[in-house]
């Protein structure tokens, strides 16, 4: 199969070639001109033969929108465009709504794998069509894990269920790995504990708490057992975000997510204006000591 790729970074570059290394051909465009195959997107769909498929795999937001604007100029009726990066599901409702005026058919794709997938493969999870989904299986095999194909690779709806999965799996996401810093933080706080790397490498095996990410845990403290080489500022890229939104509009219970979301706003703040009021606080009812700025706190041991 011949498919078009926008977007060759760390993980388009990788996708590309497990797709090639499936037989499949990919044209592939990148703003980096060591990378891409094409100089621009005109290019890219001159050199593809009708009915097109596109995957367009930039961030998500203003450069996918762009992306999708010039796409829509470009393409012809009958050709389809798949999203692969980490569209917000209301997005692809509008995307799809406005392709569709052209006969352009559309379909979302969220894809989990990160660096790892290109040896991996790539969990996907698609939104759209029966017929539109089939007719870029032959790629979504070439991506997703070997072994049977419900196992790394889902067809889970209408247009934007594909995103809207992988929303929910970042969100899930977030509470894991919240989850195993703070064992690690209280592992690496108690006196008696000798060995929290090999701690969590013992529960690799044969525990209800192994998993890839506890994998990837146990690595990073092999390359920096006390983890000082780096920063606690930890960004977040919107999913967990919509879906604390989402849990919000559905009434549904989300504390772990909310509270894993929450950390990382926290973990941004130098100092935190909240604590600094809870400390003005107990200085004003109760006399106790306020820590000024500079000064060092002490912890009272119980």
């Amino acid at each position: 199969m011949q498919l078009g790729l926008i977007g060759l970074g760390k993980m388009g570059g990788n996708m590309r070639d497990r797709i090639t290394a499936a037989g499949h051909e990919v044209v592939g465009f990148d703003t980096n001109p060591e990378v891409s195959d094409v100089k621009d997107l005109p290019e890219l769909v001159a050199r593809l033969d009708a009915p097109r498929a596109v995957w367009v795999m930039v961030p998500a937001g203003k450069i996918t929108d762009s992306v999708m604007t010039e796409l829509g100029g470009l393409l012809s009726a009958g050709d389809l465009i798949v999203d692969g990066g980490n569209s917000k599901y209301t997005d692809d409702l509008r995307h799809a709504e406005e392709l569709k005026d052209k006969g352009i058919a559309f379909v979302d794709c969220g894809v989990s794998g990160g660096v790892w997938g290109k040896d991996n493969g790539y969990g996907l999870m698609c939104g759209g069509s029966e017929d539109d989904v089939q007719r870029v299986l032959p790629i979504f095999d070439a991506l997703r894990p070997d072994g049977p194909r419900d196992e790394g690779w889902v067809h889970a709806g209408d247009v934007g269920a594909g995103h809207y999965v992988k929303m929910v799996h970042n969100g899930i996401e977030y509470g894991l790995m919240q989850a195993y810093a703070e064992g690690f933080e209280l592992l690496e706080a108690k006196e008696i504990v000798k060995d929290v790397h090999g701690s969590f490498k013992a529960w690799t095996r044969g525990t209800v708490v192994r998993s890839w990410l506890l994998d990837l845990m146990v690595k990073a403290l092999e390359e920096d057992k006390d983890l000082e080489q780096i920063s606690g500022f930890v960004n977040d890229s919107g999913e967990g975000r919509w879906t604390v939104q989402e849990a919000i509009d559905y009434s549904v219970p989300m504390p772990v997510i909310s509270a894993s979301l929450f950390a990382r706003f926290a973990s941004r703040q130098e100092d935190s204006p909240a604590m600094q009021a809870v400390a003005a606080l107990r200085g004003q009812f109760g006399g106790h000591a306020v820590t000024k700025k500079g000064d060092k706190g002490v912890v009272t041991d119980h």
